[in-house]
């Protein structure tokens, strides 16, 4: 089987070679051999990254990734790993958008009520629920590992 180099496969695959060698650094890409120093791939890993690169387009994190290909037993099948996963992301997506329309919803209030000349006057109302709704304390942002 024929050995390709990093640069040949990021070129194959449309990825830069440092995205591979962090996907090797996290264990999505198993390690690879190295010949003379250097970075030598079987075709498989085209596939793989096949996988990835699609996981990635329907976003899917990279924690996701890597339960799709570790977090099941070696006895289900890759369409039930996707049949899990996708519905997994389908409820995050419908969640997502229930927060989109909300805040559609904050910022449509905050143009039809705000007639404020100052910032802090804005602010004022804010507390007060005259412009928009009322302030709360906003969660933290969600930080993702990758």
């Amino acid at each position: 089987m024929p050995q390709l180099s990093i640069s040949e496969v990021a070129r194959t695959i449309g990825l830069r070679p440092s995205a591979i060698r962090y996907y090797e650094e996290i264990g999505i890409l198993p390690p690879t051999l190295r010949i003379g120093g250097q970075r030598r791939y079987d075709s498989t890993v085209l596939y793989r990254l096949a996988v990835i690169q699609r996981a990635r387009q329907v976003g899917f994190t990279l924690d996701q990734i890597r339960r799709l290909f570790f977090g099941f037993r070696s006895n289900i099948s890759a369409s039930a790993r996707w049949k899990k996963l996708s519905q997994q992301k389908l409820a995050e997506l419908d969640a997502l958008s229930g927060q989109i329309k909300d805040m559609q919803r904050l910022l449509t209030r905050l143009m039809q009520n705000c007639h404020c000349q100052a910032l802090e006057e804005c602010g004022k109302g804010m507390l007060q629920s005259s412009c928009g709704p009322p302030v709360t304390r906003a969660a933290p942002p969600h930080r993702n590992k990758y």
